[in-house]
């Protein structure tokens, strides 16, 4: 089968042209060489099927250098499965990071809402006053809820 351009490429790895250049620049895909002419470069099928891998593989919390590693497992016909299952724990445990930094991030807007009256001058709010702490940025607790000193003024 012939070649395709960077244009095809694009549109089959659903992808910009931009992106595929980037590859490029990170080595992730090989940039073929330019024909000899006004010929346009062409890319091989597999390069579609490389960047389609490197999508899933970001999709699923990977680093670019991260898929490259992988990229080279998958190349390599010596490689063992023993190589593949540490490399794919270091993204769990970054989602596990960030889920528990959001379940935080989560439980405090939760009380930032709860303290918050709903009504009366914003200069009571606990939720702008939290964020103003430059202490304790949003930490549940850091400042007073407001509500004695709303209640007060009320």
């Amino acid at each position: 089968m012939q070649g395709m351009t960077i244009g095809k490429v694009a549109q089959e790895a659903g992808v910009g042209v931009e992106t595929i250049r980037f590859y490029e620049r990170k080595g992730l895909i090989d940039q073929p060489r330019k024909p000899s002419g006004t010929g346009f470069r062409t890319y091989p099928q597999a390069t579609v099927a490389r960047i389609r891998f490197i999508r899933q593989a970001q999709g699923l919390g990977f680093s670019l250098q991260q898929a490259r590693e992988l990229l080279a497992l998958r190349a390599d016909p010596r490689a063992d499965l023993e190589l593949v299952r540490p490399k794919a724990s270091r993204p769990l445990d970054d989602v596990r990071d960030k889920n528990s930094r959001l379940q935080s991030i989560e439980s405090t807007l939760e009380g930032l809402i709860s303290a918050c009256p709903g009504e009366g001058p914003v200069d009571c709010c606990p939720i702008l006053e939290t964020m103003e702490d430059e202490d304790n940025p949003l930490r549940q607790g850091s400042r007073n809820s407001g509500k004695e000193t709303c209640e007060r003024s009320a």
